[in-house]
Order: structure tokens, then sequence, then C-alpha cells
């Protein structure tokens, strides 16, 4: 771990797919660095992503394990040799274990205004409900799926003829926006969780 806060913190991206925020991502100065970045898929295109960008890209496939349990601590040791200050989910679409996430600091991205439609299919389960707004949220990750205290939420507007694939593409233009934010808040010390609520520190 960087022990000094004034230090540039290591953040390591954990990811399923092709990285369209891990490219916001690497995109901004953040006050910290990227340092590894780790899919659950050996084909994942954010992998190449990574390695054009000359960040070390590693795939834990959970295919390749006999067992979640043995899965996750693959994924750990993988991630404990980049030593992070933060781990962020970019589209990373397992669920880890409290142990897990109790080990770092996680920040996770999520396509609706949560608590409203945790899970993997909130964009559809939007437009199943009928709602006229969703959106992104930025939150801490707890045991519990999508529970953890809330960094960062924007609004996105659902229309008439909206489809899952149409929401979903105006949804990740926030969340390319917003996580990048919230990261940088991260790396410049300025997020402090006291109980439900995130403070934003001047």
């Amino acid at each position: 771990m960087t022990p000094a806060s004034s230090a540039a913190k290591r953040v390591v991206v954990l990811l399923s797919g092709a990285g369209s925020n891990l490219q916001a991502l690497l995109e901004r100065s953040l006050g910290g660095q990227v340092v590894r970045v780790v899919s659950d898929q050996l084909g994942a295109g954010a992998l190449d992503l990574a390695r054009a960008r000359n960040v070390e890209a590693v795939a834990v496939d959970r295919r390749e394990f006999a067992d979640r349990q043995a899965w996750e601590k693959a994924l750990r040791e993988v991630v404990t040799e980049a030593a992070p200050d933060v781990v962020v989910l970019a589209g990373f679409m397992r669920i880890l274990s409290g142990a897990f996430v109790s080990r770092w600091p996680t920040l996770n991205v999520h396509p609706s205004l949560l608590p409203a439609f945790p899970g993997a299919h909130a964009v559809a389960d939007a437009l199943r409900h009928g709602v006229k707004v969703t959106g992104a949220t930025v939150h801490f990750v707890v045991e519990q799926v999508d529970a953890g205290p809330i960094v960062a939420q924007e609004s996105v507007a659902v229309r008439s003829n909206d489809t899952i694939e149409t929401l979903h593409a105006r949804i990740k233009a926030v969340e390319h926006r917003l996580l990048p934010d919230s990261v940088t808040l991260f790396c410049h010390d300025r997020l402090a969780i006291d109980g439900r609520r995130v403070r934003i520190l001047p």
C-alpha cells in the first residue's frame, strides 16, 4: 500500500467487457495511477485497451477455476500484487465476497439511481418498471449487492421510444464522467464515509 496520502494513489481496475469506463479513467488525470487492469474474461477487449496504454493487464478467467472460492483467491492474489490504494469496478459483472471488498476501498459504477434497480439488469428493470428518470451511481462497495454508501449520482431521462441499448448508451455517457470524477476525489483524499453518507471534503 502507498503509506503517505500525498503520494499518488495506486488504482486497480476490475472489469468484464470492452472497457469504455476504463478508457474514461485512462484519459483523465486522476491524481493517481492505474497500475493494473484485471478481467474475469480472458478475451475482454479492455485488456488490449490497457496494454495499448502500457498498463499491466491480467485475466483471471472464472472458467479456469473449479469454484468461486478458488477463483476469488486467485483474483485477490493478482490484486494484492499490485498494492492498490483503491479498487475500481468498472463494469465488473461478478459478485465479490465481503472479505474481498473489505480489504481495500472499492468503488463501483452502477447504471441506475440506487437504491432503485440494483443488480445486473438495472437498465432493463427501469424500462420494465416504466420510470421517467433513471441514471448512474458511483458508490463504495460492501458485501450486499449495490448497497454501499453513495459517492455521486446523476439522472438520465427515460424517453418513450427507448430500448435497453439506447437508454444504456446515455447512462454510459454519464458514467464516463461520474466514475473518473469520483476516483479523482478519492485520489485527492476528499471522500469521507460517515455512516451511510459520503462527505466530499474541501
